[in-house]
């Protein structure tokens, strides 16, 4: 599956000027090695070929990965993946192969929410702002549909931008997203995923989307979902913000809480967080599984306190997929004491889940935060998830390349995936378990 879906890497990009260009930047992130993912494909799994032979390549003991990069201290960067010796798996698929198995034998296909995926990573939402509100969202959509992972697009897309029927300028639109994904959309993989928050609904986001004869074909094939955004990671119990001019401040004024916090004429633009209580979220599912048969139910949380209670009420009232951000996610606007002190992180998330968690359920769940590369995203599905989702990588992968960036990311990841479960003697991705991590708290 691997080698029909992704092609051969592009050559490198010229190095582009972020002053003159005003490309991406996202400080406290890997960047940097994130844009050379993208330019340089699955060959960025390893150190680099010209020094093979003359450098010695080991873990860093200064918090770092052996490279200088800088590795932030929480709960997932700190455990590791252990193999065993003795790989009963591995002799399984030797007898099924009639040979020694290697790491491409490892199988990366699943489902995700209801959704056939080529490989257990989606692509997560990006919401209105302006990063993602032009070309950059649309780069992302094709290759995601390219790519045969699902896609969620993010809430107030369609308040903001429109939904795009009739505007000249469709392609920030909801709709313009859902067309690019679905014109590149590799045959019955992936699927689109449509978020909706309090202002969506007052826009009746989901019933246009539901109705629409440009959506059929992914209604009719089983790859639409709507998501019932109750939180996210970047600032939990607050709803989604932006910076808008004035212009656009008078437009959206009777929908959206309007501030001139920053004085002159940018203005910022706040949602509604929403009103929840367990029997809340769960007539909205069951709402939800009524007025909308023929799609998919996904339930997006924060990382709260009581994350685990809020998933297993989602699970509970029929919801196909819970999504979790970790207090690490986030691509859009938010207060600095937020991104620093509010929100559990993932590793805790997973956790409080996987402690409450029935083992033999069918539940799947999803999450995001700082998801990157294959240990990490190896790591999150050890601990219970079924996917991981890719919000600031995808999009500094597409500002580095906007045709191929995120199909090289993605390739790289899937490759190193292939690397690790192979290496912990198993040959699908969702055979991860608990028992191929250790962590230090376990001395």
């Amino acid at each position: 599956m691997i080698r029909r879906i992704f092609g051969a890497p592009t050559p490198p990009l010229p190095v582009r000027d972020r002053s003159k260009e005003g490309i991406l930047y996202a400080d406290g992130f890997p960047e940097a090695a994130i844009r050379e993912r993208a330019k340089a494909g699955a060959a960025d799994a390893f150190p680099p070929a010209e020094d093979y032979g003359q450098a010695l390549f080991g873990a860093g003991y200064d918090g770092s990965d052996g490279a200088g990069t800088h590795l932030p201290d929480d709960h997932l960067d700190r455990l590791r993946l252990v193999p065993p010796v003795f790989v009963p798996q591995r002799l399984a698929q030797l007898v099924e192969l009639a040979r020694e198995p290697v790491y491409r034998d490892v199988r990366l296909e699943t489902t995700i929410g209801g959704f056939r995926s080529t490989l257990p990573v989606y692509l997560s939402a990006f919401g209105s702002t302006e990063a993602a509100s032009v070309a950059l969202g649309v780069a992302a959509a094709r290759q995601a549909g390219r790519l045969g992972i699902p896609m969620v697009i993010g809430e107030n897309v369609m308040p903001v931008n429109s939904y795009g029927r009739l505007e000249a300028d469709a392609e920030r639109s909801l709709l313009g997203r859902i067309r690019a994904y679905h014109k590149e959309a590799l045959d019955s993989y992936g699927g689109v995923v449509v978020q909706q928050s309090t202002e969506d609904a007052d826009a009746e986001v989901w019933n246009l989307v539901y109705s629409d004869p440009n959506v059929l074909p992914l209604l009719e094939s089983g790859r639409l979902a709507f998501e019932l955004k109750v939180g996210q990671g970047a600032k939990p119990g607050l709803g989604g913000m932006t910076l808008v001019d004035a212009n656009a401040a008078a437009r959206l004024t009777s929908a959206y809480l309007i501030d001139p916090v920053f004085g002159g004429d940018q203005v910022l633009r706040s949602s509604s967080p929403g009103t929840f209580t367990e029997e809340i979220l769960r007539q909205q599912i069951r709402l939800m599984r009524n007025n909308y048969p023929r799609a998919r139910v996904w339930v997006k949380l924060p990382p709260a306190r009581d994350v685990s209670a809020a998933a297993q009420v989602a699970w509970a009232a029929g919801a196909d997929a819970v999504s979790v951000d970790g207090a690490e996610a986030g691509t859009g606007w938010a207060p600095r004491a937020f991104l620093r002190h509010v929100g559990l992180p993932l590793g805790e998330c997973l956790l409080r889940i996987g402690h409450d968690r029935n083992a033999a359920d069918a539940s799947c769940l999803l999450v995001s935060g700082r998801m990157w590369e294959g240990a990490r995203v190896a790591k999150s599905l050890a601990l219970g998830a079924n996917a991981a989702g890719l919000g600031r990588a995808a999009l500094i992968a597409v500002d580095t390349d906007p045709e191929h960036g995120l199909v090289n990311l993605v390739e790289c990841l899937a490759l190193e995936l292939q690397f690790l479960v192979s290496a912990l003697g198993k040959y699908h991705v969702d055979a991860l378990d608990v028992e191929d991590l250790w962590s230090p708290a376990d001395r």
